[in-house]
C-alpha cells in the first residue's frame, strides 16, 4: 500500500483550454479567465499562443492600456518586441520573460519580429493588491541567459523564471504576491518533488507529453493542454514515464473583490469607470 505524505499536494481539478482571440487577431488557447475556470486568486488568466501558421499570430497585439495587474510573457520559441508609453523596449525571443507591472496605468504592445515560423510562449495576468494598484508602472525584461537553469535530479531540468528552490532565486523581483514560475522539464522516468509555500495557491499546466501529480494514493495524470489546480500544502511530486514539460506557478492569494473590465483589474466597478475615463482622458502616461 502506498501511503500519502499528508503535506504533498494533489490534483483538486483539472480544466482543459478553449480557444480565444486576442489582440488584433491572435488565435490562442486561454486557460484561466474562461468560463470553466474565471481565476485562480491571484492569477487572473493564462493564456497559451502556439502557432506555426504566420496569420494566427502577424497581428500581434498593438498598443493597448493596462491597469491594476501585471503581464507575464515567456516565449518557448519565436520573437516578439515589447515597447510602451514610459519608454520601455524589449526583444521578447526563446526562454526569455517579460513581466510588466501596470500598475495606475501603461499602454503597451507586443508585436511579432518574424514573418513565419514557430511562435510558442504564454502569457499569465497576476492581480495586484489594493494597496499596489495605483503604484508607478514597472517592466522586468529578462534575457534567457539570465534565467537559472537547475538540475535537482536526474531527467530533471528547470527554468526559474521568479521565486525560489533551493539556495537559488529567479530573476524576476520583488512581486507583491510573491509568486514561484517554472519551467520543469522531466525525460521519461524522471520525478522532482517541489517545495512550496504551503497557502500558496498553484497550478500545473503540461505543454508537452504527459504528466503524474502527487504521490501515494493521490496521484493524477495531466496531458498535454490540461491544467491541474492544486490543493494546499508544502510540496508537489511531478513525475513522467515517457517525458514531459509543464509549467509550475504558485502564488499568495490576495482574498480580494475583484472587478474586471477587459484590460482593467481594480476592486470595485468605481474604480473601473474611474480607470476607463482616465484612459480616454490620456491619463495612462
Amino acid at each position: 500500500m502506498n501511503a500519502t505524505n499528508p503535506s504533498s499536494r494533489h490534483i483538486v481539478r483539472t480544466v482543459r483550454g478553449m480557444p480565444a482571440s486576442d489582440g488584433a487577431g491572435v488565435k490562442l488557447n486561454r486557460v484561466i479567465g474562461q468560463p470553466a475556470l474565471d481565476m485562480l486568486d491571484p492569477f487572473l488568466m493564462l493564456d497559451e499562443f502556439r502557432s506555426d501558421q504566420p496569420g494566427d499570430y502577424l497581428a500581434g497585439f498593438p498598443d493597448h492600456p493596462h491597469r491594476g495587474f501585471e503581464t507575464v510573457t515567456y516565449m518557448l520559441a519565436g520573437n516578439m518586441r515589447h515597447g510602451d508609453n514610459q519608454g520601455n523596449s524589449g526583444r521578447l525571443r526563446a526562454g526569455s520573460v517579460q513581466w510588466m507591472t501596470a500598475g495606475r496605468g501603461i499602454v503597451h504592445s507586443e508585436m511579432p519580429e518574424q514573418e513565419d515560423g514557430l511562435m510558442w510562449g504564454f502569457q499569465l495576468w497576476v492581480n495586484l493588491p489594493a494597496r499596489d494598484k495605483m503604484t508607478a508602472p514597472r517592466y522586468q525584461d529578462i534575457a534567457p541567459e539570465r534565467v537559472p537553469q537547475l538540475h535537482p535530479a536526474d531527467g530533471v531540468e528547470l527554468r526559474l523564471l521568479t521565486g525560489r528552490i533551493g539556495e537559488t532565486s529567479g530573476p524576476v523581483a520583488d512581486v507583491a504576491t510573491e509568486p514561484l514560475y517554472v519551467d520543469v522539464r522531466l525525460e521519461a522516468g524522471a520525478q522532482w518533488t517541489a517545495e512550496l509555500p504551503e497557502r500558496h495557491n498553484a497550478f500545473v499546466y503540461v505543454y508537452d507529453g504527459e504528466a503524474t501529480v502527487g504521490d501515494g494514493a493521490q496521484t493524477h495524470p495531466v496531458a498535454r493542454g490540461e491544467l491541474g489546480v492544486l490543493s494546499h500544502g508544502a510540496q508537489v511530486r511531478l513525475s513522467a514515464a515517457a517525458g514531459a514539460k509543464l509549467i509550475l506557478v504558485a502564488g499568495r492569494p490576495l482574498n480580494e473583490p475583484v472587478a474586471k473590465y477587459g484590460p482593467f483589474v481594480m476592486n470595485t466597478q468605481e474604480q473601473i469607470l474611474t480607470a476607463i475615463r482616465d484612459y480616454q482622458a490620456g491619463r495612462f502616461t
